[in-house]
């Protein structure tokens, strides 16, 4: 399993950033889809996920403000984020989660300033 996270970035705090996440897997339509995240010094953290049949999950500090969604044909997962605030920033992690097995990808950096 290897998962491609992309769409990381700098911008002001009220932006919007985009992350998706391909996975080259056959199991990615039949997994739960999670991000997650993790500032310095911090550990890493739920943000979000999302069940092969659609439901999804917040934290609490995104809701409301972070949607995640699936394309099972193009095996890829998305978390749209609006309103960004300063302490959202930090790596944020694609996981897929599938038989009791955990899968990670590199992270995707998300700078929000103030």
């Amino acid at each position: 399993v290897q998962l491609q996270a992309s769409g990381g970035g700098s911008v002001q705090a009220g932006g919007s950033l985009r992350l998706s996440c391909a996975a080259s897997t056959s199991i990615f339509s039949v997994s739960v889809m999670g991000w997650y995240r993790q500032a310095p010094g911090s550990q890493r953290d739920f943000v979000a996920f999302i069940t092969r049949s659609g439901n999804t999950n917040y934290d609490d500090s995104v809701k409301g403000r972070f949607t995640i969604s699936r394309d099972n044909a193009k095996n890829t997962v998305y978390l749209q984020m609006n309103n960004l605030k300063p302490e959202d920033t930090a790596v944020y992690y694609c996981n897929l989660y599938y038989q009791a097995q955990n899968y990670w990808g590199l992270g995707t950096q998300v700078t929000v300033s103030s």
